[in-house]
């Protein structure tokens, strides 16, 4: 973060100063284990702990101040809330996201780009990292900060040297996105997709996408909207936003898309980048053919940026995964590969996943070790039975379904007549593992994927390290 007094903070969030000025230095943390010399602690209020319990020992750690709600003892505290009275506090975590708006408004060279969709936010935020990282000081969150307080705490990363500031946009609800922009004003707004993520929440894929479609609606008419051609209801978000719009995916009239399309034996793509501008190969390092979409979204942003098209299929070929359980693909020394796609799941990432199975599976078994689906309210039961009806179809040798609320993808799987897979259902994921190792020979394939709240990486752990799951004996 840019160095600022603790008064300086107050005017920023409009709040009082109780206790001597001092100046922060150092990053803003909500871990009093991390605070540091100069650093900025924010005390958040929350289910088990609260951050005020913690203050001093953050400042004895060397943090130049706090931000909280109340006066602490002792502790130089920027109390956010009304001038006049201290005791009508606004939320912490408000203060926390006008802290940020007011950083970033002293950063006019900053671009800032927005990134939402139902699915592939983080791997295409990772994409876009680095490629842009090649022309110029690149900030991105890591792992999938996109709330309303990992969002602003990846903002004041940022300081004078930052020229691209790459930023994931969530929301549980309408109204999320439109309040993040107003922490983050986008110049660059990606719009991946529109699925049924979430429908639990929102009710409905049309509330999705005027969820989504908030982040375009902030652009003014200097930036630009990166819209799916290949998604309707993201193309139609052309008619929301007062900036240019620019077009990405398979279909013709897209000005970034990818031809001939092929891919290796690791079911990683293979691809021509065709723009404007020229055209260049694309070898991704990624696996699965949704992997395309995202290398598209993240090459239209670096063309934005000014990066020819060779530079932006090299940086593209040269992009790694980088945040966790998404995609990881290992091999045991035996030639069993692990697909550890586990830290999240939904009906199109579930499709997408398997799809790279089936890519991946060239002759060679494979398992499908599959999770529920949460948040999807009265769709699952009718959802789950689709996927299990795609496992199916796309060849798995068997299919492991673990958890009473994943038992549908074993009826839907049922239901294709012309699999003879192996459906098998599980309560555990100890029982999972126990159930891979009667069946796994080497050189099979298994893919782990579920919904965070399943725990699935804890099966790919336990292939990979030959020890039961933590938690297990």
């Amino acid at each position: 973060m840019i160095e600022l007094s603790l008064s300086e903070i107050a005017a920023l969030t409009g709040g009082v100063l109780h206790g001597p000025d001092a100046r922060v230095t150092g990053p803003v943390v909500i871990d009093s284990r991390l605070a540091g010399p100069g650093t900025l602690f924010v005390a958040l209020p929350g289910e088990r702990v609260d951050g005020h319990d913690f203050a001093a020992a953050a400042v004895a750690g060397g943090a130049a101040g706090v931000l909280g709600a109340r006066p602490l003892p002792g502790v130089p505290t920027v109390v956010a809330g009304s001038r006049d009275d201290v005791h009508e506090v606004d939320d912490v975590v408000a203060a926390l996201g006008r802290l940020a708006r007011g950083v970033l408004g002293r950063l006019p060279r900053t671009t800032v780009i927005g990134i939402t969709g139902s699915s592939g936010k983080t791997s295409t935020k990772d994409l876009i990292a680095q490629v842009l990282s090649g022309a110029g000081p690149t900030i991105a969150p890591e792992g999938s900060l996109n709330n309303e307080i990992g969002h602003p705490l990846t903002v004041l990363r940022a300081d004078e040297d930052t020229r691209f500031l790459v930023l994931e946009k969530s929301a549980r609800g309408v109204g999320h996105i439109s309040y993040l922009t107003r922490i983050a004003p986008p110049h660059i707004g990606v719009v991946l997709n529109v699925g049924t993520a979430h429908l639990g929440e929102f009710g409905g894929r049309e509330a999705v996408a005027q969820a989504k479609g908030e982040l375009v609606e902030a652009l003014e008419r200097t930036g630009t909207a990166v819209l799916n051609a290949d998604d309707p209801l993201v193309r139609a978000m052309a008619g929301r936003t007062d900036g240019s719009v620019v077009l990405f995916g398979r279909s013709p009239d897209a000005e970034v898309r990818a031809v001939e399309e092929g891919y290796d034996e690791e079911g990683r793509a293979r691809f021509t980048l065709v723009v404007p501008e020229g055209s260049a190969r694309v070898e991704l390092r990624l696996h699965g053919a949704h992997a395309v979409a995202n290398a598209l979204a993240a090459a239209a942003v670096a063309r934005r940026a000014g990066m020819p098209p060779e530079d932006v299929a090299a940086a593209l070929s040269r992009a790694v995964p980088v945040s966790r359980w998404r995609m990881e693909v290992d091999h045991r020394a035996d030639g069993l590969t692990v697909v550890n796609d586990a830290y999240n799941a939904n009906p199109e990432s579930m499709r997408a996943a398997l799809d790279a199975l089936s890519a991946m599976s060239r002759g060679r078994r494979t398992y499908a070790v599959l999770g529920h689906m949460a948040e999807l309210g009265s769709a699952s039961v009718a959802e789950h039975e689709k996927i299990g009806q795609h496992a199916a179809r796309s060849g798995v040798t068997g299919l492991i379904a673990v958890g009473p609320a994943a038992a549908s993808l074993l009826k839907g799987a049922e239901q294709v007549g012309s699999w003879n897979g192996e459906c098998v259902q599980v309560d555990d994921v100890g029982t999972a593992v126990a159930v891979l190792g009667e069946r796994l020979r080497p050189g099979d394939v298994v893919l782990v994927k579920g919904s965070r709240v399943a725990g699935l990486e804890r099966v790919a752990r336990a292939l990979l390290t030959d020890a039961p799951p933590e938690g297990e004996a």
